[in-house]
This record gives structure tokens, C-alpha cells and sequence, in this order.
């Protein structure tokens, strides 16, 4: 019998602080940086974004999303046995946010015997990192490596973001989403397609690194947004058109499609190439902003818990993000 994974449950969390676009308008001209409500959205859909307090990290939100989803599955941290963390803004250098995720969740387990020894690991595509993460989860649950994983994303973009820059700094929030990913004999993750092309890696990039104890390079984010959304619309629909044929479906079975969340405008453009009606799209990025590899798993975990979402859906999920990486994941939940 062919082994399967699913999705068993799903969370999300977000920091309390919640910035309006007037309210970071308000902010930046303290800078003398000139935005309003208007110009955000008008460009990307964004309306507001979370940011996380200046001692919480990508593993603390993660946590809390973890948590979440462990309820929503039944489990409890010690059936977990893979541990896979998506993130570009990980706690240190070293070790991994999974594996500081890893010791917050076994401290607050009863029983901790199995995540404390299980392995725990980072995945960093930027904003595709959920779908890298999750393939990769996959993977491993279907050759029987694991059984039952946690697959995070969690970002705290607001640490890397040039408050000086109005094109950059207005994009970004900070949160977190997970899912239990289980070993099944049906059929949940049906298909996924992953891509790569490092000659794009100058569009969308925090170029610096620590050497010597200093940074050198600058360490906040870059980016080239027209570059970025050209690239962007045409490899989210080759990625999900080939997920696709390789699991024997067309675009008339996606009930939902969810993008990751960065800006309206590549999110519609993406729906409209598969032909699939606005309202199959599921839109989070006007509250959440783009959270980078925690937008899909937030996106997704908000659409269940509202009741959108519901068993048996079939959902695609994409993400493009910085390196340049992209991919899709096609499942049944």
C-alpha cells in the first residue's frame, strides 16, 4: 500500500502589535519618509501588518503557531518526529530556529521522550520557504522517515526592513503559521513542483553577513519590485500548472488557491492565469502584509478556522520569493 501524507491540523500566530497603514504612515514622517494609506494600498492591497516587540523571535512565534496546530491535530508535542522550520530571520546564525523551537516545545510538554530527540531543521527560500518546507516534509514522511511532522513558517521581518526606504519598509509583517503533517493511506499532498535561479539573487536580497564580529555589507532588505513582480507572475503559473499535470489535474479542480501573500496585484494576476474566479483566491495580505514563508500557513489556518476552507478541498498552494526560488504544492486537506 502507498504511503501518503495530510494535512492533520493547521495554527497560526500573530504578535499583538497591529500597525494600520496610517499608523506606520505616522511613523515614517517622523523619519521625514512621506506614505499615506492610499499609496499602500493602491500598490499592494495592504491595509495593516504585525510586528513582533523587540525581545520576541522568529521561534517564539513559531511556538505559539506550533502549539495551535497540535491542538487542531490532537496531538501533543511528544508524537511529533520532524521538525522543519521555514524562516529568513532566524533566531541566531546557529544553532537552527527548529531546533530552539524544538527545546520550547519539549519544556512544555508532558511528555517530551520523543520531540527532544527527533530531528529539527531550517529550510531558507524567503517567501517559498512553507512550500519548500512542506515538500521536503513530504518527502521524507512518504519513504517512511517520519511519521508525523511540524512544518512552520515564522518571520520577523520587521528586524531587516529599511524604515527609510517607503518601497520596501510598508511590505512586511512578522507572524507565523504551522501544520501537523501525518502519514496517511490516502492521498493528501498530491503534487508538488520546486524551482530555483540563483542570476536573480540581486532583485531581492539583504546582501550583508558577520564576519569578524562586524556586519559587513548592509544588513537590511533590497529589492527590485519590478523585476520581482515580472518574474513573479510567470513562474507561479508554470510551477502550478506543472503541479498540476503531475498529479493529472487541471485548474478547474482547485477549490482555493492560496498564494503566498505579497501583493495583490501578482495574487490576482497568478488567479486570472489559471482561470479561476477572484473568489477561489484567498486573500490575507491587506491584515497580515507579506510575512514571507509564514504567509501561506497563516493564510491557510485562517481560512479553516473561519470555515472557508473544509475537508475534502483541494488547495494550491504557491509561493516566489527571494534566490530566486519558487514552487507549489497541490493537496487535498
Amino acid at each position: 500500500m502507498r504511503r501518503y501524507s495530510r494535512i492533520a491540523g493547521t495554527g497560526s500566530y500573530l504578535p499583538p502589535r497591529r500597525l494600520t497603514n496610517a499608523d506606520l504612515a505616522a511613523e515614517l514622517a517622523a523619519r521625514d519618509v512621506e506614505t499615506s494609506d492610499d499609496w499602500i494600498v493602491e500598490r499592494t492591497g495592504i491595509r495593516a501588518r504585525h510586528f513582533a516587540a523587540p525581545d520576541v523571535c522568529s521561534s517564539d512565534l513559531g511556538f505559539e503557531a506550533a502549539k495551535k496546530a497540535l491542538q487542531a491535530a490532537g496531538r501533543s508535542a511528544s508524537e511529533i518526529d520532524l521538525i522543519i522550520v521555514a524562516t529568513s530571520t532566524p533566531d541566531m546564525v546557529f544553532p537552527s530556529t527548529a531546533c530552539i523551537l524544538q527545546h520550547k516545545l519539549a519544556q512544555s510538554s508532558d511528555d517530551a521522550r520523543g520531540i527532544a530527540g527527533c530531528p529539527a531543521f531550517d529550510v531558507q527560500a524567503v517567501c517559498s520557504g512553507f512550500v519548500y518546507a512542506l515538500s521536503v516534509a513530504d518527502a521524507m514522511i512518504q519513504t517512511g522517515a517520519a511519521n508525523r511532522a511540524l512544518v512552520i513558517g515564522a518571520e520577523v521581518f520587521s528586524r531587516i526592513l529599511d524604515f527609510t526606504d517607503r518601497t520596501t519598509c510598508v511590505l512586511f509583517g512578522d507572524g507565523a503559521g504551522a501544520v501537523v503533517l501525518e502519514a496517511s493511506d490516502t492521498p493528501g499532498i498530491l503534487a508538488s513542483d520546486l524551482h530555483a535561479d540563483g542570476k536573480h539573487v540581486g532583485i531581492l536580497c539583504v546582501p550583508g553577513n558577520v564576519s569578524g564580529g562586524q556586519v559587513i555589507g548592509s544588513p537590511l532588505l533590497t529589492m527590485d519590485g519590478q523585476a520581482v513582480f515580472k518574474l513573479a507572475v510567470g513562474v507561479l503559473e508554470d510551477a502550478a500548472r506543472a503541479t498540476l499535470a503531475k498529479a493529472n489535474l487541471t485548474d478547474a479542480d482547485i477549490d482555493w488557491l492560496i498564494p503566498h501573500q505579497a501583493n495583490i496585484r501578482i495574487m490576482q494576476s497568478t488567479a486570472k492565469k489559471l482561470k479561476l474566479p477572484l473568489s477561489k483566491l484567498i486573500v490575507t495580505v491587506d491584515q497580515h502584509g507579506n510575512t514571507s514563508a509564514a504567509s501561506i500557513p497563516l493564510a491557510l489556518d485562517a481560512s479553516v478556522r473561519s470555515g472557508k476552507i473544509k475537508t475534502g478541498d483541494t488547495l494550491m498552494l504557491e509561493g516566489v520569493g527571494g534566490g530566486f526560488t519558487w514552487g507549489a504544492v497541490l493537496l487535498t486537506l
